[in-house]
């Protein structure tokens, strides 16, 4: 089978199209033909080794030290089920299904396999193989961090990078939740976020948000660009700050939680199980959250799309279209 495959950490153009094996399913597992896959930030962090300092002795074992353990990236994917193991239930051969493939990557293949009881389930039958495969991350993120948060029916929500994969599903889904939302982006992507449904917008290009006399009963940092400090001043005494992409807390963080009754929840990894795909997949359906997509690559151009991402400005997804299923 065909797969976007790199054998050293790099730019883009590490990512080279080669044939390799294709993938046997195990006795739980089901194959997936892959028809649409993303490019997420990981993927731009794993592919280049970007990590902060304090990380890159974990991240070396994790990733592998000289060269890559996993060769083929790709962390969410939308296709059909090719063929299922002995023990599989809740799938059969044809189902169109939708997955993320965070613990071991691999969705940049024609074919990928995937435990049963992984966070992979029935696509929504109203949207596209490329929509369904940017669902699986950023959305799954935004929930995730939100239910942290034990959202409520009238708070007040601000979302700092508003209109990125995770930052248009945090909108989208604080909103369904009953808050109250305001977002903060560039002159650009107002028009958008505003679509979405925030009811008020903040320009950071014109606009310092800090300045800004709400306060908030969460605010949600999606693309950890915002300073905390100035976060501080808008959140509520007992509001929570929300960061998906900082991992370890820095000093004023640590000072916050020990003088103060504000919460903090920092970067983790969403559970792998198909519970919050199931309930995406339902707000997808009746129209309560659609899927942001900027730009749409073919598989061969996926360097292309890398460099894309890397620049930092994509809004909402990036897609790759594996396979052309309109010929198939």
């Amino acid at each position: 089978m065909k797969a976007i495959v790199y054998t050293k950490y790099g730019p883009p153009d590490v990512l080279q199209l080669k044939e390799i094996d294709k993938p046997i399913p195990k006795e739980n597992e089901i194959l997936v033909k892959i028809k649409a896959t993303t490019v997420t930030v990981a993927d731009i962090r794993s592919r280049g080794f970007i990590v902060p300092s304090a990380f890159w002795l974990p991240a070396r074992i994790t990733l592998g030290f000289k060269q890559p353990k996993k060769e083929v990236l790709g962390m969410e994917l939308a296709g059909v089920v090719e063929s299922v193991g002995k023990d599989v239930k809740r799938f059969k051969e044809g189902d169109q299904v939708f997955a993320a493939s965070l613990a071991g990557f691999g969705a940049y293949a024609e074919y990928k396999c995937l435990p049963e009881d992984g966070p992979v389930t029935i696509k929504p039958s109203n949207i596209t193989y490329e929509e369904a495969a940017a669902i699986p991350i950023g959305a799954r993120t935004a929930l995730f961090f939100l239910r942290k948060a034990d959202i409520q029916r009238g708070q007040k929500v601000l979302v700092y990078g508003a209109s990125g994969s995770v930052g248009s599903y945090a909108v989208q889904l604080a909103k369904y939740f009953g808050a109250k939302v305001t977002g903060v982006c560039s002159t650009s992507n107002l028009a958008l976020v505003k679509s979405l449904g925030a009811d008020q917008v903040i320009d950071y290009t014109t606009e310092d948000f800090s300045s800004n006399s709400e306060t908030y009963d969460v605010i949600f940092e999606a693309v950890n660009k915002s300073s905390f400090t100035d976060c501080m001043k808008l959140l509520k005494k007992d509001g929570t700050y929300i960061n998906v992409t900082e991992p370890l807390p820095s000093a004023r963080m640590l000072w916050t939680q020990l003088t103060t009754s504000k919460k903090l929840i920092l970067s983790r990894n969403s559970p792998e199980t198909a519970e919050a795909l199931n309930f995406l997949k339902e707000l997808v359906k009746n129209g309560n959250v659609k899927v942001v997509i900027d730009r749409n690559y073919r598989f061969e151009e996926i360097v292309e799309a890398h460099r894309y991402v890397e620049q930092g400005h994509k809004k909402g997804n990036v897609v790759i279209t594996v396979e052309d299923h309109n010929k198939s």
